[in-house]
């Protein structure tokens, strides 16, 4: 697949005033922009009171933008719900886990279960689309669902709907209680009717309660979702997106993406360097500036796997300092094209700066545009026009599969959050270090959903953590000659979350049980015998095969029958490095040490080197700048 590479920004018409607005969109095409995100926080301004429409103003935004010989994404404005909304359904407001109401005074305050607001939603957005569903290029649906911790709501809509969710899933009180071990602690229902949500209970709930909530939750959020996207598509024909978030785990994306043609996401490397990753002090003063050198592309190589057809874009790239996260230090100066360059080399179609022009008022004043609020160029926007520049001259790339596939599986993400077993325990954050350390031997990958059906074409598989294997998956396992490397704690759960017999992995092939789990404190790692060590996770096997790496007291942590390995504890980073050259060494790749900030991309014929440090590194000969990016 040949790549068109093209730019973009989000831009707020209804922030400036319209004798504006023409300057903007000559600038922006000017700069070498193509596409411009607009609409998706705008209800208040497109219907002031109820029925009151005004879509006039969004008209001629539409034609000045277009005027300039720009292309149009609009943005569902359901995230943002206008005050007179509240008033007319006080009862959708999201309630939090300590039964508190989500308030009106920001963004994303609604609850995806209250019926009331998902067909406001609907409303709303089918008379934009019966307005401007023939004049737009794509649309977007609401706006970073999840984000602020929106995903899980404790209302009585919810409650209702829980409920709802169950009888249909279950069918009989009974069969719930089969299911969920009800037996334990007395706590069989009669009815569906008495069943709560799980908060608020005096020890944890059971745990196939909770992950029954959150599957539920995630289904509200694509039952949300996909009502946008119908009543879009009554209208419009062209492709529909949504912006995603990174590590956003608490629905399935690839439930949603199922829905539309484009995923998008928003990357801000240095704020989720900040809040979002399990790093030490000193690796975020090296990075502070760059961001971590693998969170971007984890999600770049995610949202490829959850566009229909490998189809994504970055909708919001950082341009400059953010203003929501612990500390918000400026980028180096290059960064805003490196992290362009990393993302289309990653296979984006579009890269959309947010935002055009920095709001002097309101929450994000902090945050940088390519715009001073005074309109004076700030210093993203000569690196964009740079990019822009560079797309011309470089010739189209074609986007190749991988040879690394790395299963991602958001319902593992969910059970391994209620019962984690011990402190740090996080599947995201054990699929990332698996995914880092393939990267950091000079792998490129490709991220797979949990019920992939082939696995044609890759030399190595990873499924660490992936607690309940699909059929599909497990078929595709059986019949690859891939390299296969599973575990710690894959297909170690049924689907309601219990311990399942004959004990786990339970993989044909592979003569192994986990007979005991401990998890173990940051300062007593179990030690390998040839260096590094396991931490957080150790299971202890039974298993007639040889051990290919042992602890220092003989049990075994890596065990392997012909093509399929079973990986029995967390590794650090040397153990890790060890036992991924071994897999992908036996898989015929090459695997290539890198130092410490080079990573690479390799698609079709091209390779993409970064440097993601503070400094100048020696890379092949040459000697690569902060912020230096090279292909071939």
């Amino acid at each position: 697949m040949t790549l068109q590479r093209t730019l973009g920004t989000c831009y707020y018409p209804e922030h400036w005033p319209e004798k504006i607005w023409a300057e903007d969109a000559a600038r922006m095409a000017v700069l070498g922009l193509t596409w411009v995100r607009i609409g998706e926080f705008a209800w208040s301004r497109l219907e002031p009171s109820p029925g009151d429409l005004q879509f006039d103003w969004l008209d001629r935004a539409i034609d000045v933008l277009h005027a300039a010989g720009l292309k149009v994404v609009l943005g569902t404005p359901t995230a943002t719900p206008p005050r007179w909304m509240v008033a007319r359904h006080p009862d959708m407001l999201a309630v939090d886990d300590q039964g508190r109401p989500r308030k009106f005074g920001s963004r994303r305050h609604y609850c995806f279960s209250h019926d009331g607001y998902r067909e406001e939603g609907v409303r709303i957005t089918g008379l934009l689309a019966e307005r401007f569903g023939r004049k737009v290029d794509a649309w977007q649906t609401d706006n970073e669902y999840g984000c602020h911790d929106t995903v899980y709501s404790y209302s009585d809509a919810a409650q209702t709907a829980f409920r709802e969710w169950l009888a249909q899933k279950y069918q009989s009180p009974d069969a719930l209680n089969r299911a969920w071990g009800n037996v334990f602690w007395s706590m069989d229902y009669d009815s569906f009717d008495d069943i709560d949500l799980p908060n608020l209970s005096v020890a944890e709930p059971n745990p196939s309660h909770a992950l029954d909530f959150r599957r539920f939750s995630s289904d509200q959020v694509a039952r949300f979702n996909g009502a946008q996207v119908a009543a879009i598509r009554a209208h419009s024909d062209v492709p529909i997106s949504h912006n995603y978030m990174g590590r956003i785990v608490e629905f399935d994306h690839f439930a949603t993406g199922r829905q539309m043609e484009i995923a998008t996401w928003d990357s801000y490397p240095l704020g989720f360097l900040e809040d979002r990753l399990e790093s030490s002090p000193e690796h975020k003063r090296r990075y502070a500036r760059q961001g971590d050198p693998d969170f971007q592309a984890f999600h770049h190589d995610l949202y490829r796997a959850v566009g229909q057809n490998g189809r994504w874009w970055v909708m919001e790239q950082q341009p400059g300092p953010v203003n929501w996260a612990p500390h918000n230090p400026a980028p180096l100066p290059g960064m805003v094209r490196f992290w362009t360059w990393e993302a289309f080399a990653h296979g984006a179609e579009c890269i959309a700066y947010f935002r055009w022009r920095q709001a002097p008022f309101a929450q994000e004043q902090y945050h940088a545009g390519l715009l001073r609020p005074d309109n004076v160029e700030a210093e993203g926007f000569a690196e964009a026009a740079q990019v822009a520049r560079e797309l011309q001259d470089m010739p189209a790339v074609e986007h190749t599969q991988a040879p690394v596939a790395l299963v991602f599986d958001y319902a593992s993400a969910w059970g391994w959050s209620v019962q984690p077993q011990g402190a740090g325990c996080d599947y995201f954050r054990l699929v990332f270090e698996v995914y880092r350390g393939l990267r950091k031997l000079g792998l490129s990958v490709d991220i797979l959903p949990p019920d992939a059906k082939t696995l044609n074409g890759y030399a190595l598989v990873l499924a660490p953590g992936v607690l309940t294997l699909s059929d599909a998956l497990k078929a595709a396992l059986s019949e690859t000659t891939a390299q296969v490397l599973l575990g710690p704690h894959t297909n170690a759960k049924t689907p309601a979350l219990g311990i399942p017999v004959p004990l786990p992995p339970a993989i044909s092939g592979l003569s192994a049980i986990v007979a005991r789990v401990e998890t173990l404190r940051n300062d007593m790692p179990i030690p390998a015998e040839n260096g590094g060590s396991v931490k957080l996770w150790f299971e202890h096997l039974e298993t007639t095969h040889d051990a290919v790496e042992k602890t220092e007291a003989g049990a075994p942590i890596l065990v392997q029958s012909a093509n399929l390995s079973y990986l029995a504890g967390w590794p650090d980073e040397m153990l890790l490095e060890r036992v991924l050259t071994r897999a992908s060494s036996a898989a015929g790749l090459s695997p290539e040490p890198l130092p410490q900030d080079i990573r690479i991309r390799d698609t079709g014929t091209t390779r993409f080197v970064f440097n993601h440090g503070p400094d100048a590194v020696a890379y092949n000969g040459q000697s690569i700048p902060p912020a230096g990016v090279t292909w071939d």
